[in-house]
């Protein structure tokens, strides 16, 4: 194999890679505007919040945000992370009476 024909390999698998990272980032995007939209949390804190059910629930950040979606869309989820989602959005709600 030629050093352009190596090369060229790379860069596909490069460019792969990278359009999986894109789909991924706007998946993870468009789950926080669901969370903000459900907990009434700022965009930090619904990062946060995803961030904290993804460690909890041993799920990839992008894998529970689309599941995040699924469920906007009137889908299922699952008890585990439908419960953390509850005690992080009370996590991160901010209460000015505390």
């Amino acid at each position: 194999m030629t050093d352009l024909a190596v090369e060229n390999e790379r860069l596909e698998a490069e460019c792969g890679q990278l359009q999986q990272a894109v789909t991924s980032h706007a998946v993870i995007d468009q789950a926080i505007g669901v969370v903000v939209s459900l907990g009434k949390v700022a965009p930090e804190e619904a990062w946060r919040v995803l961030r904290d059910v993804s460690q909890r629930t041993n799920t990839k950040v992008a894998t529970l945000a689309q599941h995040i979606l699924t469920f906007a869309q009137g889908g299922d989820l699952s008890e585990p992370e439908r419960t953390e989602l509850h005690q992080a959005i009370t996590r991160y709600t901010w209460h000015p009476t505390r």
